[in-house]
């Protein structure tokens, strides 16, 4: 999400995991410093449990991709859908749940047969005919008028109502209000979208516009969003919007297409739009190559009060400044590419964007990373910067705070500062690379950022990631 986090109704303002490979000596007693477990890891295809939203997802199967049939009437807020999930159970499960807030269900089948299924809160209790066991699909049709998420923080997500339509935000809980899912970042799918519309509107989504036809007064978009996603990333948007389609080259030579949806109503977007290319390219020679397939950006005024970086096409309320587009686009790489596992881990996201932003500007004439650091480090000790740490905060009301954004940001200038700008610069490429549409958690950065440098860095990452107040001897 976007620039300075002070709450996040003004915050700043996002594959399968990898198996990780013999860590080092020095990477092991690292992460013993920063106090994590070495262990076994989770059994392939297992999604571990979250921690901040434990109620959120189901770590018993992991999702494949997500085929949502939606059909929306502007006038009412009313849809009327039938998603399809292809999934993996590694155990047997008699039944399982997803996660759905509101809406009516008429009808859930596993692997074409008729299941019974029973509302408990936000879930969608599932009982098939047969125990499932390894590949099935599940089904299920519904319909109703989606509602908004209040966070823990008084800001909102969710389904939002804007003055001609609707745009579905789901950090961190809200894509329950309009999508049966495992509702969990560590769970990664592709999607295929088909939105039907009256003529005259517009759809958009996550990947790629695959094809648009209009038949008896609809329109239907359908979308392919073929890099994996996690469903927090998801988004659909319906409105009337100028629709501008362009296209630049990747660093590796691919090209990437930019698909923008622009409410007309808003502020003018042609600097932004123009400025979109430059922003890419930039944080390519930093990050390496466009992770994602197209690019672009939802442009609606829907009245949240952040952006967010829904995958390959961020969405932005209203007006649009050079800082957020390019905290926006850094989170395709990190935060929608590499995915957090955990939210406690989210400086993996926010903290990196964050720093984007610091590297843009000074390289465009502003303060380098290194004064942005300082200036933040001369706040006083009881200053929110400081408390509390960037992964331990408990209270789901953190998640969007000073902390995980500029004290993670800090981090990576500590880190920059111990390791040389040289080393610092492969583990930026080296996260992005190696982790490619993939989950991970902060350990997993810290051995990558020692086997890169060959220092042992646990004391550093504890010290600015778990350590309550202000690190002294930076």
């Amino acid at each position: 999400m976007p620039t300075t986090p002070p709450a996040r109704a003004a915050r700043p303002r996002a594959a399968r995991p990898r198996a990780n490979a013999a860590r080092p000596r020095a990477a092991v007693a690292g992460l013993a410093a920063l106090g994590v477990a070495v262990g076994l890891a989770a059994p392939a295809g297992a999604v571990t449990p979250e921690t901040l939203f434990p109620a959120q997802g189901n770590p018993g199967y992991d999702v494949r991709h997500y085929d949502v049939r939606l059909a929306y009437a502007p006038a009412t807020n009313h849809v009327a859908a039938v998603a399809t999930l292809r999934a993996t159970a590694p155990d047997r499960l008699a039944s399982f749940h997803l996660d759905l807030s509101g809406l009516t269900v008429s009808a859930v089948t596993v692997d074409g047969r008729p299941a019974t299924w029973t509302r408990r809160g936000h879930e969608l209790v599932v009982t098939p005919r047969r125990a499932v066991d390894g590949d099935f699909t599940a089904a299920v049709r519904y319909a109703g008028v989606p509602r908004e998420h209040t966070d823990a923080d008084g800001s909102t997500e969710g389904w939002v109502r804007t003055h001609d339509g609707a745009t579905a935000l789901g950090e961190p809980v809200g894509a329950m209000t309009w999508l049966p899912s495992d509702n969990t970042p560590a769970d990664k799918a592709t999607y295929a979208f088909h939105l039907r519309v009256p003529r005259g509107f517009q759809a958009a989504a996550n990947g790629d516009l695959v094809r648009r036809a209009t038949h008896a007064g609809h329109t239907t978009w359908d979308w392919r969003a073929t890099d994996p996603m996690s469903t927090y990333l998801a988004t659909v948007s319906f409105g009337h919007f100028d629709v501008h389609r362009s296209a630049t080259t990747s660093v590796d030579g691919s090209r990437i297409p930019i698909w923008s949806f622009v409410d007309p109503t808003s502020k003018p977007t042609t600097r932004a739009r123009a400025l979109l290319p430059k922003v890419i390219a930039f944080e390519e020679k930093r990050f390496g190559a466009y992770p994602l397939t197209s690019a672009g950006m939802i442009v609606d005024d829907a009245d949240v009060g952040y952006a967010l970086e829904t995958q390959t096409r961020p969405f932005y309320p209203g007006g649009l400044d050079t800082p957020t587009l390019v905290h926006e686009m850094a989170h395709q790489w990190y935060g929608d590419s590499v995915t957090l596992t955990d939210w406690h881990d989210i400086w993996l996201a926010e903290g990196f964007a964050t720093y984007a932003e610091w590297l843009w500007d000074g390289a465009h004439g502003g303060r380098t990373p290194a004064r942005h650091f300082d200036a933040l480090d001369a706040k006083p000790a009881d200053d929110a910067l400081w408390h509390p740490a960037p992964t331990e905060f408990t209270d789901s009301a953190d998640l969007f705070g000073a902390p995980e954004y500029n004290r993670g940001a800090m981090t990576l200038q500590v880190l920059r500062e111990r390791v040389g700008a040289a080393h610092f610069a492969r583990i930026l490429r080296a996260w992005a690379a190696e982790h490619r549409h993939g989950s991970v958690r902060t350990a997993d950065f810290v051995a990558l950022a020692e086997r890169v440098s060959g220092q042992d860095l646990g004391t550093l990452f504890h010290d600015w990631l778990r350590l309550d107040g202000k690190p002294a001897g930076y």
